[in-house]
């Protein structure tokens, strides 16, 4: 390694000698500059193009600049960043040891590689999306290294660090709340004892003291002495359960007080998650968007940041295979009165045992071989072939039965994922709606296509309905396709600024949060 290194520092000083010291940055400088920033081309090329000029040492702006960034390190607690990889206060130890002009040359290549960590991960995540959960199918929104530190040179250093964080109105929210939640950990949280049983209205018991005690504690209810689960504290549960994603009918049942049990850290590690992910889409979302929250089971269109329709979802089963994962991508048109092609996985691993045991079954799908012509299943030997064999394509044509309803919203993706009608109406009134094999079905799918062609049509519902009248399928574009994103967010923000939680359904957060402590996030002390 030493000869490695040795032959390094010489083939820097000679490009150094050879190009000549310009600035009056010393040879010695340059070569301890460049043996830091080795590997790093958008942090070399960015020095060449200044001439080597130094941003952190140097003169006293350049030292200013330093303290400043010294300082957004070790706030970076506060937007749960793994601050001892930054270690700040090494940074002001070598700030305050650097002499010598090589010593200076170190420093300011060692400055630069923690800086733009420290950039990158605040601007664009700490993780990488999809390597800590596969279903995450997004990439960091990167930016350019050598931008950094372009922007950083000519700008004020205190505004340009508080500029780096995601500047959305959710992730104030995040920040907000998790400085609330920090207080009251701070104190020693808050109870979790809560009996798990049946609470409802006109009982009067222990338990629900205890349940009026926790609802004045954590702020749903004003101090009373009752003893009995009168209107005000049901009310105040019908706030606690619409905070949480669950039926607001005022009854705290098991699924409510489990709820209610659940430790302060473990919000704040759904907080510090979702502060994460919105690292990962700190870009524009389109002033017209769509936003599915899986873990919410709504889907929304929102226009210039206020939602104007939101509608339940049914996502995926939490199965392999069938969880919904989260991408983004354009809706482009859809479809009314759509044929339902089964996708190959259902037709092999679900409807081809039923054939083999009964030819007849599933006599609502059409069979097509691979030329596209209708096959009578008469001549069909089912038990003949396997998931690998079977040659057929199954169909179903458009109907009021059809599986995917009357209507489905396409922004065609390699994930075969949309979000469609369904005649299984029931199953919106459940609390907990992961029923599909990955697309997302809505409740008022009808209402969602007016809104969509709102603004192309000046009678929306008409046109909708004279195409559906037909009983054809039919496509209609999209004149201005809008952006679709599928997320999932177990802590969300509500309109008055605060923020909600929901449960993990499929346990991505919990896989996240792990991530984030291997990586060295710490909450306020709390790591689990």
């Amino acid at each position: 390694m030493r000869i490695v290194r040795s032959l390094y520092v010489f083939v820097v000083t000679l490009v150094v000698c050879l190009t000549g010291p310009v600035n009056a940055q010393s040879v010695g400088y340059q070569v301890a500059l460049m043996e830091q920033l080795k590997g790093d081309s958008a942090a070399i090329e960015f020095y060449k193009e200044r001439n080597f000029k130094p941003v952190w040492v140097g003169n006293n702006r350049n030292k200013q600049r330093a303290q400043e960034f010294i300082k957004a390190a070790q706030g970076g607690v506060v937007h749960a960043l793994p601050v001892s990889q930054y270690d700040p206060d090494n940074l002001a130890k070598l700030l305050r040891s650097a002499r010598s002009e090589e010593q200076q040359g170190a420093v300011e290549g060692y400055f630069t590689r923690v800086f733009l960590d420290y950039a990158t991960d605040l601007q664009s995540g700490i993780l990488v999306p999809n390597k800590a959960v596969n279903d995450i199918k997004r990439s960091n929104p990167l930016r350019s290294r050598k931008s950094y530190l372009t922007s950083l040179a000519k700008s004020s250093p205190r505004a340009y660090f508080k500029a780096l964080a995601p500047q959305s109105a959710e992730y104030k929210r995040l920040m907000q709340a998790k400085q609330t939640l920090l207080n009251v950990y701070a104190k020693g949280g808050w109870a979790t004892n809560l009996p798990v049983t049946k609470l409802e209205p006109g009982m009067s018991n222990k338990a629900v003291v205890a349940l009026r005690n926790t609802l004045i504690e954590r702020g749903y209810l004003k101090r009373t002495n009752t003893t009995v689960y009168d209107a005000n504290i049901q009310k105040a549960v019908q706030l606690f359960q619409l905070d949480h994603g669950l039926s607001t009918d005022g009854i705290a049942g098991p699924g409510t007080i489990t709820e209610l049990n659940v430790p302060v850290q473990n919000r704040l590690a759904s907080i510090v998650v979702a502060m994460e992910r919105e690292r990962w889409m700190n870009l524009p979302l389109g002033k017209r968007h769509i936003l599915v929250n899986l873990a919410d089971y709504h889907a929304k269109i929102i226009d210039n940041g206020k939602v104007t329709f939101q509608t339940r979802s049914v996502i995926g089963t939490n199965k392999d295979d069938q969880r919904s994962p989260e991408f983004s991508d354009e809706m482009t048109h859809m479809v009314i009165n759509p044929t339902w092609n089964v996708p190959r996985s259902i037709t092999v691993k679900e409807y081809l045992p039923m054939l083999q045991r009964d030819p007849n079954a599933v006599g609502h799908l059409n069979m097509y071989n691979a030329s596209g012509q209708k096959v009578s299943r008469a001549g069909v030997d089912f038990t003949a072939f396997n998931e690998n064999t079977f040659p057929f394509d199954l169909k179903q044509d458009p109907s009021n039965r059809n599986a995917l309803g009357l209507v489905k919203f396409m922004f065609p993706n390699k994930y075969n994922i949309y979000l469609h009608d369904t005649p299984s109406k029931s199953l919106f009134n459940k609390e907990t709606r992961a029923f599909s094999h990955g697309c997302i079905r809505l409740q008022q799918p009808f209402e969602f296509a007016y809104e969509l062609l709102s603004k192309q049509s000046n009678d929306p519902q008409g046109q909708f309905h004279s195409i559906l009248d037909t009983g054809k399928e039919t496509t209609v574009m999209i004149k201005n396709p809008v952006p679709v994103h599928l997320i999932y967010r177990t802590a969300v923000g509500k309109p008055d600024g605060t923020v909600g939680f929901r449960r993990d359904i499929y346990g991505r957060d919990a896989a996240i949060f792990q991530a984030l402590r291997r990586e060295g996030v710490v909450i306020g002390g709390v790591q689990g």
